[in-house]
């Protein structure tokens, strides 16, 4: 548990909520020290500095005091440089920030997982292409997935042997890739293991296929609560 005090922290906001009168809850994502939860003082006065600061996909570099679970916000500083996301980028903003507020527990640092939040974030930034935006999603539930533990078995089946990009297999969530010589609902294709591990979203087939085999793991590491933020994009949808 990060103690006593922490200056200039890269960070971004990952969810606020108003606390008493003129404070907010901040939940955020930090560099060296992962989510935290912070008390901002204050910060909802006409005059604060931290007022409009507090937003979320924006680069902060930020400063805390404390020693229990909920510290205090000593200091926030735009870093810029992160175009804002609207439309879909905008929602898969979302959908970033709800699977680490589900997923990643409290003061648990995950330096690479940062990194590539951060650069994820940049992409749809500067990006509304909807493939590219799947690519991003899928690289980053990777990434989140191994960072937990629960890294995914993409170049080999669970006997060892490699995948062979012209077989299809049935993913078992506690033993990987297993070859299936016959007809079988929901398989994968080899070629689709083969391009996730390379984080190549190029061709259709792998995308959808992809999209696919992380809903039903991430499902099952969230118990099967579904996201709002993905809920959300379903109703748009329908719209």
């Amino acid at each position: 548990m990060p103690r006593g005090k922490v200056d200039a922290q890269p960070a971004y906001v990952l969810h606020t909520r108003p606390y008493r009168e003129t404070s907010l809850l901040v939940e955020a994502f930090s560099r060296d020290y992962g989510r935290v939860a912070l008390l901002a003082r204050g910060a909802r006065r006409p005059h604060s500095t931290l007022r409009g600061l507090l937003m979320g996909f924006q680069p902060l570099e930020v400063s805390w005091s404390g020693k229990g679970e909920v510290l205090t916000l000593m200091k926030a500083e735009w870093q810029g440089g992160q175009p804002l996301l609207a439309g879909l980028p905008l929602f898969c903003g979302y959908y970033l920030n709800e699977l680490l507020l589900r997923l990643l527990p409290r003061e648990d640092p995950h330096p690479q997982l940062f990194d590539r939040y951060v650069q994820i974030l940049l992409h749809l930034g500067y990006s509304s292409r909807k493939q590219v935006a799947e690519a991003d999603l899928r690289c980053f539930e990777r990434t989140l997935l191994g960072e937990l533990g629960y890294g995914l078995t993409l170049d080999h089946d669970w006997q060892g042997q490699p995948i062979v990009a012209e077989g299809f297999y049935r993913y078992e969530i506690e033993h990987g890739p297993v070859l299936v010589e016959g007809e079988e609902a929901g398989l994968i294709a080899g070629l689709t293991l083969i391009d996730m591990g390379q984080d190549d979203y190029r061709r259709p087939g792998t995308r959808l296929e992809a999209k696919l085999l992380m809903r039903r793991l991430l499902a099952h590491y969230l118990d099967g609560v579904e996201l709002e933020s993905r809920k959300l994009v379903k109703e748009l949808q329908d719209l």
